[in-house]
């Protein structure tokens, strides 16, 4: 990269610059501090999730199994099952990076969609366990996408700090000192030969 003019106007210019530079430096340096707490904070409740989940689906397939000895294979009752189109996802803003919120709406908590009358308990059990375990699940998904997209954006956000912090600002503040110097060097040589001239003058 080519150096600047020693100038006057120059110098302004790259003090400008480094200004800019250090205050885009300490938002990037702010913004990775809010990722990474928000993100520790779902990691956080990705672990408490995991072990929900594992638990609650281990209790589903129990349910499972009990309506499965108990009922058996029942394609009629499948049949009354609708196809489930209850998750909605939006969004969430997070220093510019979109964070997921998916919602799972199941109308009335734990309402079979078959009859009642044709099924026994241990079925009903099992449709109860399995509803929660889709409960669970979407909001799995929903810390995991959160936590990969906040990674993926504190990655970004580190390069860019990390470039500003090591090569930006101190090639700015060297090219501040090297201007600097010649002008000064300048403004001494000035002043020496007004000195000679204002002494010649005197003479």
């Amino acid at each position: 990269m080519a150096k600047a003019a020693p100038t006057k106007g120059n110098l302004l210019a790259e003090k400008k610059k480094l200004a800019l530079a250090k205050m885009g430096y300490e938002l990037l340096d702010k913004k990775r501090n809010i990722l990474i707490r928000e993100m520790m904070q779902l990691i956080g409740r990705a672990g408490e999730l995991h072990e929900k989940i594992g638990a609650t689906f281990g209790a589903a397939y129990s349910a499972l199994q009990r309506a499965n000895v108990t009922e058996g294979i029942r394609p009629d009752l499948a049949a009354e099952v609708p196809a489930d189109d209850s998750l909605r996802i939006r969004f969430r803003s997070v220093m510019g990076v979109e964070i997921p919120i998916v919602n799972c709406e199941t109308g009335k908590p734990h309402a079979a969609p078959y009859s009642l009358s044709s099924s026994n308990s241990a079925l009903d059990e099992a449709y109860i366990r399995f509803s929660e375990v889709k409960q669970l699940s979407a909001l799995m998904a929903e810390v995991d996408s959160s936590v990969y997209r906040l990674a993926v954006a504190i990655k970004k956000t580190q390069k860019r700090a990390r470039a500003l912090q090591n090569i930006i600002i101190p090639d700015s503040e060297r090219t501040i000192r090297e201007i600097s110097s010649v002008l000064e060097e300048k403004e001494r040589e000035e002043f020496a030969r007004m000195k000679i001239i204002k002494k010649q003058k005197n003479a």
